[in-house]
């Protein structure tokens, strides 16, 4: 453990001494805290043989002592890895002879995982004992530094010089630090005293070191002038070198971040295994009455089979936080491909009813013929395939950082735009817009539009609520107007209508939201956009930009205008 700090005792007369009141507190308070984390680490309980006389009869009496100390020295960790380093050389060796023995790498894995999770507990149970030595490692540095203060304010009391000039201040507590630490680490009894003497020192040293420097720059000022000018022009060059380093290579980690770092082969090859996993889906609805046959009638509600490569390629590698190789990910693509299609069938069973006709001769030789109804099932097979867009998945299956991870590489397409030429990802934009100056005059909507365009260019992410995880419709607008005067928290399409008041097509202002709906497969308001004049909205498209309201497929899905509530 370290040194304890010097406690220090302070004379009626510093106590008294206003300017020394706060320091003197200070180091009072941190002596204190530091005594009672003192008395906070483990004794450990030494025995030794006590003799002792009695004075009436002079007999000596020999007893066993206890008496408990503090224990010097936190427990050490060395032990533990002595102790784990067998273990650990077994494993490499198991570990470089499994080869394809399926069992013996199961078992080897299964010991490794109990192991593990005993060295876990082992290392949280050391760390729980070594919280009291940790303390009052932190209170004794405080103390230090207290005392450092009180000592150095003491000195520039005794010696008012010294305060005449920055660089003899610093100087000044350079060498009380240096003295301090010198008469902390000796073995002398009179510590806190000889800290104070060698602060005096200290005092008088710095004193002659502030005259000797002043009297140099008085008799040589031009030797100076010129030094400090060589100075100060070789601090800017270096500032200047080290600054353009540092830029050069944020943009070189920025690129290497939003890249994919997979090879080619490995994303070609996974793209390729899922549009065959689609194929097979395929040719399974297409002859779906010759494979589940045995019903009279089949009824079909099918979404298209289809995703976007770099959707698939961002989500598998933010999946797996770096490179991968496909054997690595085939049962990721197994779980995302199951999680995008669902088809089902659903049996229905009707009674129906049709006519019969019977015939028959009586003993006369008459024929008569009878007509009746007779009851049957009629089963109807309702054929579903929903694809719940492979796009929408990252948000419901991965953390917030991951989500992250996939915007940025989604966003970038992984600066690898050649990669899958003809997706849809590869032909994204986003258009600009130059806003009527007479419109920002309004200060409320001049904050919205701050606000809104910081995120240009952000990817769509269906249920993204922040720019660390991009952002869908509802959360860009939700965290727009979070950000620039109300608190409405994350909500939805119809939410943010609901918090609205309806106003007229013809009484629309910019900062009005603006709301559609059946832009999908839902009930009400299904879109939302922040309007900003003729006939334009800010809104997170694919990716987030401006769009002209006045298109026939905004028309065909335009709902309200919507008014936010006084902020």
């Amino acid at each position: 453990m370290a040194k304890r700090a010097p406690r220090l005792h302070f004379t009626d007369e510093e106590l008294a001494e206003p300017a020394l009141k706060k320091p003197i507190r200070k180091a009072q308070k941190a002596s204190a805290k530091a005594d009672r984390a003192q008395e906070k680490i483990p004794k450990k309980t030494v025995k030794s043989w006590e003799h002792v006389t009695d004075p009436t009869t002079s007999k000596v009496t020999t007893r066993l002592k206890f008496e408990k100390i503090d224990k010097k020295r936190p427990p050490s960790k060395l032990t533990h890895a002595i102790r784990d380093a067998p273990a650990l050389e077994v494993h490499k060796q198991i570990s470089k002879s499994e080869n394809d023995n399926v069992g013996l790498e199961a078992a080897h894995k299964t010991e490794q995982s109990v192991e593990y999770s005993f060295r876990t507990g082992r290392s949280a149970y050391h760390s729980h004992k070594l919280k009291p030595y940790r303390e009052a490692a932190k209170a004794e540095k405080r103390l230090d530094k207290a005392n450092i203060n009180f000592l150095q304010k003491k000195a520039i009391r005794e010696n008012p010089q010294l305060s005449s000039n920055p660089v003899s201040r610093w100087k000044q507590k350079q060498s009380i630090k240096r003295n301090y630490a010198a008469t902390k680490a000796g073995k002398s009894t009179r510590t806190a005293q000889k800290a104070t003497e060698n602060a005096g020192k200290a005092v008088r040293t710095a004193a002659a070191q502030a005259k000797k420097a002043v009297a140099f720059i008085t008799n040589h000022k031009k030797v100076v002038l010129i030094i400090g000018v060589l100075f100060l022009v070789l601090v800017i060059l270096m500032n200047t070198v080290s600054s353009c380093s540092m830029l050069f290579q944020s943009g070189l980690q920025s690129i290497a971040a939003t890249t994919y770092p997979s090879t080619d082969e490995a994303m070609l090859a996974a793209e390729a295994s899922y549009v065959s996993m689609e194929a097979q889906l395929q040719n399974e609805v297409d002859n779906y009455e010759t494979l589940h046959s045995g019903y009279d009638e089949y009824c079909y509600n099918v979404d298209e089979i289809w995703h976007d490569p770099y959707v698939l390629i961002s989500i598998i590698t933010a999946w797996h936080g770096g490179e991968w190789t496909l054997d690595e990910v085939q049962d990721t693509l197994s779980m995302l491909f199951e999680k995008q299609y669902q088809l089902t069938e659903d049996v229905e069973v009707e009674v129906r009813y049709r006519t019969e006709t019977a015939t028959w001769t009586d003993a006369e030789g008459n024929e008569h013929t009878n007509t009746y109804e007779v009851s049957y099932n009629y089963y109807i097979c309702n054929v579903t395939l929903n694809n719940e867009n492979l796009a929408h998945l990252p948000v419901f299956i991965m953390s917030e950082d991951k989500v992250g991870m996939y915007a940025m590489y989604i966003s970038t397409l992984g600066n690898r735009p050649d990669l899958f030429p003809a997706s849809a990802s590869t032909k994204k934009e986003y258009t600009d817009y130059d806003i009527p100056p007479e419109a920002l005059e309004d200060e409320q909507f001049a904050a919205i539009m701050k606000e809104a365009e910081k995120y240009l260019g952000y990817p769509y992410v269906w249920g993204g609520s922040s720019p660390k995880t991009s952002f869908d419709c509802s959360g860009f607008v939700s965290w727009v107007i979070n950000h620039s005067g109300w608190n409405v928290g994350r909500l939805g399409a119809q939410g943010l209508y609901n918090i609205c008041t309806p106003v007229s097509v013809a009484d629309a202002q910019p900062g009005d939201l603006v709301f559609f709906e059946h832009t999908y497969d839902t009930t009400g308001v299904s879109h939302v956009g922040i309007y900003v004049g003729d006939g334009m909205m800010i809104a997170a498209g694919d990716p987030i930009s401006f769009t002209s309201i006045e298109t026939s497929y905004w028309q065909s899905h335009f709902y309200a205008f919507g008014r936010l509530p006084v902020n």
